[in-house]
């Protein structure tokens, strides 16, 4: 497999606290890969890495044959990024915002209204012409999914990217990134929606603090886990949380109980 993504001795240290430990990692082209982990296990920082982002990083990183720290505007070219939220430029119309970013891609102006509004409109948002500013979550994540994808890159960088869809927009999403890897895209996608992860990777990575825990299909880690049946879910609680979690439902809950208990004595 020639690898579109490809990670070697991976190392990223911010101070004393390092949060990648050596990674070796390599993606192919049409492979949707699930990049999971607990929040701080380095998953963010792995696609800022890959995205040129963060430049200063120990071993090696390419994305389409490109060095991600010698030639980041080769990478950049060629890939697409979905954040959970992105900054956008409020002051902007939808319309303008992607003629912008088109143009920086090199589209042809026709060419870039004429997907922008079939794009959009394909999302269920029609009216290019009102500003940013004045749209809502859902709305403005459409904005940031067209945005990405728009120049029709080889690799795409996804971060949550369903965050304030609404549920018809989700599934369509969902859809996308298959018919996307049949056509030879790579997909990495960051994500806690366990559900959506077991259903759309052909891989998935599981990461915890810096480190890889798993790597395989989703049928390879049921029988490592040796849970034939288990849902992701149960199989990363399992990995990431020395199966804690239950535990702490139970001391939480019981906290809680503790508050109301000082509360109502302290009324008395």
């Amino acid at each position: 497999m020639d690898a579109t993504i490809r990670i070697a001795g991976l190392r990223k240290s911010y101070g004393e606290q390092t949060v990648l430990h050596d990674l070796d990692l390599e993606v192919g082209a049409g492979e949707v890969i699930g990049y999971i982990g607990p929040n701080g296990a380095g998953k963010s920082t792995t696609v800022k890495i890959l995205t040129g982002m963060i430049d200063d990083f120990e071993g090696e990183a390419t994305v389409c044959g490109f060095d991600v720290r010698r030639q980041p505007l080769e990478v950049k070219r060629r890939i697409g990024y979905i954040p959970e939220t992105a900054d956008l430029y409020d002051a902007l119309t939808a319309r303008q915002y992607l003629r912008f970013l088109g143009r920086l891609h090199g589209l042809e102006p026709a060419l870039l209204d004429r997907r922008a509004e079939s794009l959009l409109g394909l999302l269920g948002l029609e009216d290019l012409d009102q500003t940013l500013a004045s749209f809502s979550k859902g709305m403005r994540q459409k904005v940031v999914i067209v945005a990405a994808l728009i120049h029709d890159p080889q690799v795409i960088f996804m971060d949550e990217p369903l965050s304030g869809l609404d549920a018809n927009t989700v599934v369509v999403v969902k859809e996308v990134i298959t018919r996307l890897a049949a056509r030879g895209k790579t997909v990495f996608y960051c994500s806690h929606v366990m559900d959506v992860v077991e259903r759309v990777c052909h891989r998935i990575v599981i990461l915890d603090r810096g480190r890889i825990l798993a790597d395989g299909s989703f049928d390879d880690l049921q029988a490592e886990a040796q849970s034939a049946g288990a849902s992701l879910e149960r199989i990363f609680t399992r990995l990431t949380s020395a199966g804690q979690h239950g535990a702490v439902a139970e001391r939480f809950v019981a906290q809680l109980g503790g508050l109301a208990d000082g509360a109502q004595e302290g009324r008395v």
